[in-house]
């Protein structure tokens, strides 16, 4: 069922700020403020929202694009109402307002108020999980994030390795497995590679458990030539250095 609350308010979450607008049950916008993207901000929008109600908070619904974060849990802790709405929702609601396409964040507070004030129905009332389902969710997460940043640097070394010491992606197309960075460790340039001895190459390989090539192997790829090594590599195709993809081991 549709609850009618007193106070509407419109968060947009941008990178390092939120924009804040409350409108009334009549769509008249009562305040608008932003604040920082932190602690001391989240606690100050709290306040300054609080004290609109007059302390009462369930007289509020706040309604917000992003269903996760401080800002959602601190809210429903004070025990003001958080509705999300889908992103791809947004863009039509903002479409009664607006067809220009520029990011607006006082806009974009604004439609969120509104909207919730007149489609309640299209939001998604949030609750707090449990505490076990919170670490989970943010470890999924930080897990996300990780995978990313390591496919990001993955690429750049790539990229580095085509342009001074293509014999490596001979051995390892993508560059993004940890026995070749071992490798690079101890032979970063080509002019290294008589530091690679046959037992520490061994070494190397034997802690992944590659099978796919031997130390005498690589260690004949590295100091022969700089031509594709592919169409001796189990899984992968001869011809140039095509697309990066996930080796077998």
């Amino acid at each position: 069922m549709r609850k009618r609350f007193e106070y509407l308010a419109g968060i947009d979450w941008a990178a390092d700020s939120y924009q804040i607008c409350v409108v009334d049950e009549n769509g008249q916008v009562l305040r608008e403020k932003q604040f920082e993207h932190s602690g001391d901000g989240i606690r100050q929008c709290i306040e300054w929202l609080l004290e609109l109600t007059g302390g009462n908070g369930s007289s509020l619904a706040a309604g917000i694009e992003v269903p996760h974060g401080a800002m959602v849990e601190s809210l429903i802790e004070n025990s003001l109402a958080v509705f999300a709405i889908n992103p791809k929702q947004m863009d039509r609601f903002r479409d009664r307002h607006t067809v220009a396409g520029a990011k607006d964040d006082a806009l974009d507070a604004f439609v969120i108020a509104d909207s919730l004030r007149t489609d309640q129905a299209c939001f998604h009332r949030l609750q707090i999980d449990k505490p076990a389902i919170l670490r989970l969710r943010e470890w999924s997460r930080m897990d996300q994030d990780l995978q990313t940043e390591s496919n990001r640097l993955a690429n750049q070394l790539w990229e580095q390795l085509r342009r001074y010491y293509p014999q490596m992606l001979n051995l390892s197309r993508a560059a993004d497995e940890p026995w070749l960075w071992d490798l690079l460790e101890i032979a970063p340039l080509p002019g290294d590679l008589p530091k690679l001895k046959l037992a520490k190459v061994k070494a190397i390989l034997r802690a992944p458990r590659i099978r796919r090539l031997t130390a005498e192997q690589v260690l004949e790829q590295l100091r022969r030539s700089t031509q594709p090594f592919f169409s001796n590599v189990p899984g992968a195709f001869a011809g140039g250095y095509g697309v990066p993809q996930a080796h077998e081991r």
